[in-house]
């Protein structure tokens, strides 16, 4: 049940009168009034779904962070029950890719509470996550950011494997998450029996100078209780449909685990390339025999 919460835990909208319904997919999908000119104009919105279902240009970016240079500003707090703050780690490290070969420096770092062990292990399990995910420990060779027809399934031991099901959550949003218990196809959102739960919104925004279609996805409030994403917001810049930013927020009970989970993550263009800038995170989850654990963080990565 342990492995089970290593992958659980990272897991602008106008007036209704302003979208218009529009059955040209498999599902109903609200758009505005710029999206419904540009579908006038010959726009492919239907070709521009089977994108967002089919997405890999987000999976690409975080790939790219094992071939990338880059400093980070690492902040994690967990609190207790009353929302004080009962352990920290504050630090800067700085990745270097060189020959083929990543390493990482600790440049400062500062921690509270019971964040480490007497070993100097970590206490929480977010943290342990945290630092499989985006520290690097020794020399790690051999890598790239090819993406292939799916998403890759790394051999090892249980942070391989818990690494797996947290890339599921992340990056395949319209698919079925393996080996997580009790919640089905319920995180597959462009499935026909999960599907009839949401409402769809496609709409034009500006992001940060960027031109962007920005497509939503909400349950449906009859099934609130029923789905996994509770919100998933992604903006599309329209020059290329690359992802420039993404919102989830996921929550899910059963007898035995419940969690609630919110995610902001902000890309950025480097070397030509779009990689992640800014991710934030806002979870409170619980496992049967274990604690309750209430983790917030910040990410800053620079190139």
């Amino acid at each position: 049940m342990r492995s089970l919460f290593l992958a659980l835990i990272f897991c602008t909208t106008a007036a209704s009168a302003q979208y218009k319904d529009s059955s040209i997919f498999k599902f109903p999908i609200k758009m505005d009034d710029v999206v419904i000119k540009a579908v006038r104009k010959g726009w492919d919105v239907n070709g521009f779904i089977r994108r967002v279902k089919n997405d890999t240009t987000f999976y690409k970016a975080f790939k790219g962070l094992h071939i990338a240079t880059f400093n980070a500003i690492n902040d994690i707090r967990v609190y207790d029950s009353k929302g004080k703050i009962k352990a920290s780690l504050y630090s800067k490290t700085k990745q270097t890719y060189a020959g083929g070969c990543r390493t990482m420096q600790v440049l400062e770092e500062k921690t509270t509470g019971d964040f480490y062990t007497r070993r100097r292990r970590y206490n929480y399990y977010t943290a342990e996550l945290y630092s499989f995910l985006f520290f690097t420990q020794g020399k790690k060779c051999g890598e790239n950011d090819i993406v292939g027809s799916g998403i890759a399934r790394e051999e090892g031991g249980k942070n391989e494997s818990n690494s797996y099901k947290l890339k599921q959550l992340m990056f395949n949003p319209g698919g079925r998450v393996t080996g997580i218990p009790f919640m089905g196809d319920k995180s597959a959102i462009f499935d026909p029996s999960v599907e009839k739960m949401y409402d769809f919104r496609l709409t034009s925004d500006d992001y940060q100078g960027e031109e962007c279609y920005v497509f939503k996805a909400i349950p449906k409030k009859e099934y609130a209780d029923d789905v996994v994403y509770n919100e998933f917001t992604t903006w599309f810049r329209k020059s290329d449909y690359s992802i420039v930013a993404r919102d989830y927020s996921l929550s899910y009970k059963t007898l035995v685990y419940d969690f609630d989970v919110r995610m902001r993550v902000r890309m950025t263009r480097a070397n030509g390339k779009m990689l992640p800038g800014y991710l934030e995170y806002d979870g409170n989850w619980h496992v049967f025999t274990k604690g309750r654990e209430r983790v917030k963080f910040t990410t800053q990565l620079s190139y």
